[in-house]
């Protein structure tokens, strides 16, 4: 794949940040408005202030264990997503130490976190089956949004059978559910299982439908990774000349994004202006192309790909300086 999983998957993250909020809403305590306003500045991605959000309120909340072990869970997410993985740890085994399966919101949540660690850490197989009792649990309390994270995580961590199988669960829990604000992360995920399978007309559809969702939102960088998806998958059907007028508009998008200060664009200019750089060259033009990936391989590292994924950053280097000799 070209593009990391986890950037796609922050398309996503509001939705599993803010699953749990339905049945704690429902209780009138302080520390459950606060508990809300965390997920919602987890949802807009302020990860770091979100954090200290979870921390405060795991530190009040001796007196209520549920709390506790969603706030611990959550505070060790925050650190996962913002690649401070040995924090997370922490917060993860405080969390882990008061977890029982008896409280259906803290459990979920639990395991929600527990399975994105296995998964970070390589383990696919554990986080599978960390995700499989997840959904299980969600399925028996009824915490339907939770399940269909639990679904969507499969669809990662899985094999490559139970990646189709998982997504497409997922789907038509969403859909039957009436869960409109799942469905483009969960058709981008079939999308790009399909596109690692190299079956480039069924991704081109998938992420056709996941971009149609994400245009239903408010957030401009999901509809943003949503057309550069779908002009990255034209590229690979040789669609050259409508892919590259698509990703012209992304770079161009990701440009002004950046320019006003949005965290996560430089990342996207980088990959948008690295596939200009490749269809530049596959249409004859080696020396603008490799102009773009030059300049597109120090965004990409700005965006920090040598950290989040140092193979693919390798790969890139190396893509580089062989065009250079």
């Amino acid at each position: 794949m070209s593009v990391r999983r986890v950037s796609l998957l922050s398309l996503a993250v509001a939705l599993t940040a803010l699953s749990g909020c339905s049945g704690r809403a429902q209780e009138d305590s302080m520390l459950a408005d606060k508990m809300a306003k965390a997920d919602e500045v987890f949802k807009r991605r302020q990860y770091e202030e979100a954090g200290v959000l979870f921390e405060e309120i795991a530190g009040e909340a001796a007196g209520d264990n549920s709390a506790f072990v969603e706030a611990a869970s959550m505070r060790a997410r925050s650190y996962l997503i913002t690649e401070k993985k040995d924090e997370g740890r922490e917060w993860l085994a405080r969390a882990a130490a008061k977890a029982a399966v008896s409280d259906p919101l803290g459990w979920s949540r639990y395991l929600g976190v527990r399975g994105r660690f296995e998964w970070k850490d390589g383990d696919n197989e554990t986080a599978t089956s960390t995700f499989r009792e997840m959904f299980d649990y969600c399925g028996e309390k009824e915490l339907w949004e939770r399940a269909v994270d639990a679904a969507h995580m499969i669809a990662i961590t899985g094999d490559q059978k139970q990646k189709f199988d998982w997504a497409l669960k997922g789907i038509e829990m969403a859909e039957r559910g009436g869960m409109d604000g799942w469905l483009g992360p969960l058709w981008n995920n079939l999308g790009w299982n399909y596109y690692d399978d190299e079956r480039y007309g069924e991704a081109y559809d998938a992420l056709i439908k996941a971009r149609e969702y994400h245009y239903k939102g408010e957030g401009e960088l999901p509809k943003l990774i949503a057309d550069y998806s779908v002009a990255h998958v034209m590229m690979k059907q040789n669609r050259l000349h409508e892919a590259e007028a698509a990703m012209l508009k992304v770079l161009e998008w990701a440009t002004r994004l950046d320019a006003d200060g949005a965290s996560d664009a430089v990342e996207w200019m980088g990959f948008a202006r690295w596939d200009l750089g490749e269809m530049a060259m596959e249409l004859g033009n080696k020396t603008a192309g490799i102009g773009m990936l030059k300049q597109a391989l120090s965004e990409i590292e700005k965006s920090g790909m040598p950290n989040w994924d140092p193979d693919q950053w390798k790969q890139k280097q190396a893509r580089v300086a062989g065009l250079e000799v």
